[in-house]
């Protein structure tokens, strides 16, 4: 768990991964920090987004301005318009002062609009003309004003998928997705589960005053074979409550609490099938989705050949 300070520093260069899908987002994170180009987060509940984009406004030409961050699933429609355009005094019962919106506080920086898919039709189209033009009104007010923030975006929810359903603006959802990254879940990247591990326990026993050397081997284990369902999330809280009641320097396993009889570490979807065939089959389609059906990239993740890719998903090479 990094300090507040060190996230608000951390650059994409500062994020590593041993995991080819987590790398592959790295990589194309930073060829896009240092542009404007819109960029779109896909990613689970509790996969590192916040981060990801701090991290992008941090490596990027507009570091040294302001990095706003809004939750848009986290108000009602009328608040949020005068959260991110502002108001003006009197312009609603109880705007007792002027108040600048996010798209004002976020001119010359960055504006990340976290869980963009939360947002009512409605809401949506108040906020594509900000977003395509820059510009906007305070409530209360008619005056135009202009704000140069570059956009950064995420959910855990399919928006290419809303968008054809009619559920998401499709001309919102182009704007938004300049360039997309999709953050694995941590079941998706276990190569990278000890290092996070060591790292949260580290730091949580820094944070808790207590002298943690090790983890038993039996509590090791316990925390790899957990699906965590919540992601990063969910393992910086698990090895919190470990940390808090370790009563000597070695967390044991009955420190973890985690119920492993409702998450396994295997699919939900296992059928007993547990020939190498199809877990391969079922391996490579899940990729194929996390990078929203795009072959080049699933080749490249899972490193081969398009037409080895499409023997693997069995169809043919036409897209």
């Amino acid at each position: 768990m990094a300090s507040l300070n060190q996230f608000l520093s951390f650059k994409v260069g500062d994020l590593t991964s041993k995991s080819p899908m987590m790398q592959e987002c790295l990589t194309r994170a930073t060829k896009v920090a240092k542009t404007d180009i819109p960029v779109f987060i896909q990613g689970e509940t509790g996969t590192g987004k916040t981060l990801l984009a701090q991290a992008l406004h941090n490596s990027s030409k507009r570091e040294t301005k302001e990095f706003i961050s809004f939750n848009v699933s986290a108000l009602s429609e009328s608040l949020l318009e005068s959260h991110l355009f502002g108001h003006e005094k009197g312009a609603f019962t109880g705007a007792v002062s002027q108040v600048k919106g996010k798209f004002e506080l976020a001119d010359q920086g960055s504006l990340f609009l976290d869980e963009i898919a939360d947002m009512t039709l409605t809401a949506q189209a108040k906020i594509l003309r900000a977003i395509e033009y820059g510009e906007f009104s305070r409530l209360g007010s008619e005056k135009v004003f202009y704000s140069d923030a570059r956009i950064i975006s995420a959910t855990h929810k399919p928006l290419k998928e809303l968008s054809a359903d009619g559920l998401f603006r499709e001309d919102l959802y182009h704007r938004l997705s300049g360039l997309t990254l999709y953050v694995p879940a941590l079941r998706q990247r276990r190569e990278d589960l000890p290092a996070i591990i060591a790292n949260e326990v580290r730091s949580c026993a820094e944070d808790m005053e207590k002298d943690i050397s090790s983890l038993h081997p039996d509590a090791f284990e316990k925390l790899m074979d957990y699906g965590w369902p919540g992601n990063l999330r969910e393992l910086r809280r698990v090895i919190q409550v470990a940390v808090l009641f370790a009563e000597d320097d070695v967390l044991m396993p009955e420190n973890i609490e985690v119920d492993m009889s409702e998450v396994r570490y295997e699919d939900e979807d296992d059928d007993g099938d547990l020939s190498l065939e199809t877990a391969v089959f079922r391996h490579v389609n899940k990729v194929y989705a996390l990078t929203n059906f795009n072959k080049r990239q699933t080749a490249k993740v899972l490193g081969v050949s398009r037409s080895t890719l499409d023997r693997k998903l069995g169809e043919n090479s036409e897209e």
